[in-house]
């Protein structure tokens, strides 16, 4: 909910839309009033944000085993059973 009749806002353009076209921040009220604060600071900085959310999300989908459907666990899994079952076979127990 945004409350008062004035905001500012950044939006920052995605570099990949795969993931989210664009990212909408609200910036305080009191941001504008400190000294050594700039409107170019602020919007690297959101700039930032968005890109490390982006290679966080990416990243996290480039794993091996994120890259493997549901069926190649249960493959895995059936086959280590299997395994294990004729370990115990083998071994007589």
């Amino acid at each position: 909910m945004v409350k008062g009749t004035q905001r500012r806002i950044i939006v920052v353009k995605s570099p990949d839309p795969k993931v989210f076209e664009e990212a909408i921040f609200i910036i305080r009220d009191d941001l504008f009033g400190r000294k050594g604060v700039s409107e170019q600071e602020i919007i690297r900085e959101a700039q930032r944000v968005a890109d490390d959310y982006i290679k966080s999300t990416i990243g996290r989908k480039h794993r091996l085993l994120a890259k493997l459907p549901a069926p190649a666990f249960a493959a895995a899994g059936a086959a280590a059973t299997g395994i294990a079952w004729l370990a115990m076979k083998l071994v007589g127990a």
